[in-house]
């Protein structure tokens, strides 16, 4: 014993969304440690302050990994239903807007404060972090940066990846994994605009529809020009598959019928100069913006069906090479992390080291945009906190 109140039944490091959900299944003295100044910070932020917190499509095709199979288990074992009847419970309002995105109506406090009471009683040390954790025996030594020496069963890690780090992210996570000799696999910043130079400044500001596709991978999202390159839910998603050198392809008319339209106004209007007929359908800024870089010019009349092709091949596959992206200050999530292979995917549980947990973004499996990477961290807090309350019920690291 290290005296009164110095020992927990679990630590949990990271009272964000897989934390707490972790703390709400355990039982016993919980105690949760998070530097920020108050719990749930990027619930609190998400969703422009509504919280898209789960996606009625979730699954594990929507998730990106070295091992595509881990996330099943604690995905099919609590799901997006399972959490939408909890938000029910609490009385807690939703709408769904587009693609299976589930938003609160108020305000994504309401999913923090669910949360809290759902952890009945479980302590909480706010601006305060670990400094160093080792492993006694069948018991955790943790070192608090306060100076504080704890002892535990159970030790979760819970700190998310490197994403944001003005509101506190840092590598702890994959520093604390190696310490007890997990492997980490290479992160990256996902879920995050691409940068292009000064490339699109003529263009900042304009937005549409479009598929944005990359190894392999296809998103047809709205796509937002920026002073830095590309950015929008489009270019979001196929981020997370984007390697640097690779290039992407933009369909900026995923409809599919330009040409049939451009042959049909032809027919109609002929003497109508082709990039005023294209601003009636596309950003005009962008018609001239693309009529410069591939020298359009003259009547719908002047153009012949190969040249009316051309114009449109060149709006559906435009090839871009992005230099790079604007990396994990504005990076949703961590691409990376843990690596499962020396994870239990029912429990969360390191293999080789009984009582030690990585839940949420810390570990190697990163969801699409959309609430899918919510559901992440509800299912595997939820997988490792029921696993938790069994090990403490069957007597096990005592």
């Amino acid at each position: 014993m290290t005296g009164p109140n110095k020992t927990f039944d679990t630590i949990i490091l990271g009272a964000g969304a897989a934390g707490m959900m972790c703390a709400t299944q355990t039982g016993g003295r919980v105690l949760l440690v998070d530097q920020a100044r108050a719990p749930g910070e990027k619930i609190r932020i998400s969703g422009g302050g509504r919280c898209n917190f789960t996606n009625l499509h979730a699954g594990p095709d929507n998730f990106l990994s070295q091992n595509p199979h881990f996330a099943k288990s604690a995905l099919s074992r609590y799901t997006q239903w399972d959490f939408l009847e909890l938000v029910a419970r609490h009385g807690i309002a939703w709408h769904e807007k587009t693609l299976g995105q589930l938003f609160c109506d108020g305000s994504a406090k309401e999913i923090i404060a669910m949360l809290i009471r759902e952890m009945r009683g479980a302590e909480l040390r706010l601006r305060t972090t670990v400094s160093s954790v080792a492993r006694s025996g069948n018991r955790f030594m943790v070192n608090l940066d306060t100076g504080e020496s704890l002892t535990c069963r159970n030790f979760v890690v819970a700190c998310g990846g490197k994403s944001i780090p003005k509101m506190g992210a840092s590598g702890l996570g994959y520093q604390i994994a190696r310490h007890f000799g997990l492997p980490v696999t290479e992160t990256r910043p996902a879920l995050v605009p691409l940068t292009f130079g000064d490339r699109f400044k003529p263009l900042a500001g304009v937005s549409l529809p479009a598929r944005t596709s990359c190894n392999g991978a296809s998103f047809e999202e709205a796509v937002l020009f920026t002073h830095r390159g590309l950015s929008g839910p489009a270019i979001l998603q196929i981020s997370s598959y984007w390697r640097e050198g690779a290039a992407i392809v933009l369909n900026l008319w995923p409809a599919g019928d330009l040409l049939e339209k451009l042959r049909a106004e032809r027919q109609k209007s002929g003497r109508r100069d082709i990039s005023t007929k294209l601003a009636e359908w596309l950003p005009k800024r962008l018609v001239s913006y693309l009529a410069g870089l591939h020298g359009w010019h003259g009547n719908l009349a002047d153009h012949s069906d190969p040249a009316l092709a051309g114009i449109v091949q060149a709006i559906t596959t435009w090839e871009l090479h992005p230099t790079g992206t604007e990396g994990y200050r504005t990076a949703e999530v961590t691409l990376g992390g843990v690596d499962t292979d020396a994870l239990s995917s029912k429990t969360m549980q390191a293999k080789d080291v009984p009582g030690l947990y990585f839940i949420g973004e810390v570990v190697d499996v990163t969801g699409w945009l959309g609430g899918y990477n919510f559901q992440w961290a509800w299912s595997s807090g939820w997988a490792a906190g029921v696993a938790i309350a069994s090990r403490m019920a069957q007597g096990e690291g005592l």
